[in-house]
């Protein structure tokens, strides 16, 4: 555990978002693992269906993702004011709102991918691979909800490190499965799929064992499995605007995906791995950001705004500096990069393609540093509402932005359109936090 109340906040955050980011960077190792090899040994029309899939997984688990999220919120503020007492009971209620989300969600992603993935316009040549793909992992989608759900209730309590070690564990897993599963046993895209699965449950389990040895320094040995409805509600108010932000988010990622997919097999390939390497790569950011929310979370319960704003100043300026050296490493590195995961003797286009992706999606990683940085202080005060809305803003202008650019300059403005969408989602919260109204959101006493 990590008490974020006192000493050092520079130093408090970078510990902190350190174990984070190679987490989040070994967590990224499931899909660039599945990417690499299903691209260079099942070809690009393989890569494309099992691609195409990725908005799709974001949008059916967002809601249970989000109330993961929520609840991680609560219970850091519930540490900083060392009330064990409502982090029992958020922790219960947790386990009933998420399992029973779960269960919607996997039959969902069973029985309806093929109506979904159809909606998104997957090409026919590619559909079987993505619905092959789906259907096994949401057979077994309850592994990434325990491991989230865990994971965001270590996180609260300033232990970052479990996570890490979990993801790295289970992503080790994940390299060998898919090998083995692939290459040896030869199952194709469902090989992939069970790789992931399998390493999933490994790192769920992980997490579940340290929160079950960690019980009496929390507070937590005894729990009372009867929900209590208040904190139900508390969890489902303070994660269901994360959840519809998420959720809205992905349908934009999907209206989006809709759009690649109408340019061809080439640009879909060449979107699929210029997006596992900005997902890598955006790691630095978001794991600063969400070190600054827990931080923010627990002082939150104390009441002690100057600490978050020097919390906040001291972010700024680690996250100008992580987003120029990150965007240096994605400019000088595109080709090689892009290369990785495509051959260039049958995929030299989609890799051009995906070059400029990353050469667009490079010089804004500072305007993503500044976004991140104002919002996940309002989101650790429990001002979930103001993000949600600057969500929806952010994805009121990619999807603006890229049908009108792409109808003028074609797939490159598709590209175009993030960075500004980022800049539109910085005004919200900016303005927010500015406002002070934040200060008055206090999850609990």
């Amino acid at each position: 555990m990590k008490d974020m109340t006192q000493g050092n906040p520079t130093r408090l955050i970078i510990s902190f978002a350190i174990p984070m980011l190679i987490g989040n960077i070994f967590q990224q190792i499931y899909n660039v693992a599945d990417t690499i090899i299903v691209g260079r040994f099942l070809g690009a029309s393989a890569l494309a269906g099992v691609g195409s899939t990725g908005t799709l997984t974001c949008f059916l688990t967002a809601l249970v993702i989000g109330l993961c999220n929520g609840a991680g919120l609560v219970a850091a503020q519930c540490f900083g004011c060392r009330n064990t007492e409502k982090l029992k009971q958020v922790i219960v209620a947790l386990i009933w709102t998420a399992g029973s989300l779960t269960i919607v969600v996997s039959l969902l992603g069973i029985f309806a991918s093929g109506f979904f993935l159809r909606l998104l316009s997957v090409p026919e040549d590619v559909i079987d691979y993505s619905i092959t793909y789906l259907r096994i992992i949401y057979s077994f989608v309850i592994g990434s909800v325990i491991y989230n759900g865990a994971a965001s209730l270590l996180r609260s309590t300033g232990d970052s490190k479990t996570p890490l070690y979990a993801v790295i564990a289970s992503s080790l897993v994940n390299v060998c499965l898919d090998l083995l599963f692939i290459l040896v046993c030869d199952l194709g895209v469902a090989g992939a799929a069970y790789a992931t699965i399998l390493s999933q449950c490994m790192s769920a389990a992980i997490c579940v064992i340290s929160l079950y040895r960690k019980r009496r320094e929390l507070g937590i040995t005894k729990l009372n499995w009867r929900a209590d409805r208040s904190s139900i509600w508390l969890i489902i108010r303070t994660g269901f605007p994360s959840a519809f932000q998420s959720c809205m988010i992905s349908l934009g990622g999907m209206s989006v995906q809709r759009l690649v997919n109408s340019y061809g097999s080439s640009v879909m390939a060449a979107y699929v791995a210029a997006n596992r390497i900005d997902s890598v790569a955006i790691q630095v950011i978001v794991s600063i950001g969400t070190a600054l929310s827990v931080f923010t979370g627990q002082n939150m319960g104390q009441n002690n705004f100057a600490r978050i704003h020097e919390g906040l100043r001291k972010t700024l300026a680690m996250m100008m500096a992580a987003s120029i050296s990150i965007a240096t490493c994605v400019l000088l590195f595109r080709y090689p990069l892009m290369k990785l995961f495509l051959d260039e003797s049958n995929a030299g286009d989609a890799i051009q393609i995906g070059a400029t992706y990353l050469s667009i999606i490079g010089v804004a990683y500072v305007i993503a540093g500044i976004m991140q940085s104002y919002q996940n202080v309002i989101r650790g005060s429990g001002d979930v509402n103001t993000c949600m809305v600057a969500g929806l803003t952010e994805l009121a202008g990619r999807i603006v932005f890229a049908y009108l650019l792409s109808s003028l300059i074609g797939s490159t403005g598709i590209w175009i359109a993030t960075p500004l969408s980022w800049s539109c989602g910085c005004v919200i919260p900016v303005i927010r936090y500015y406002s002070g109204k934040w200060k008055t959101n206090k999850l609990v006493d």
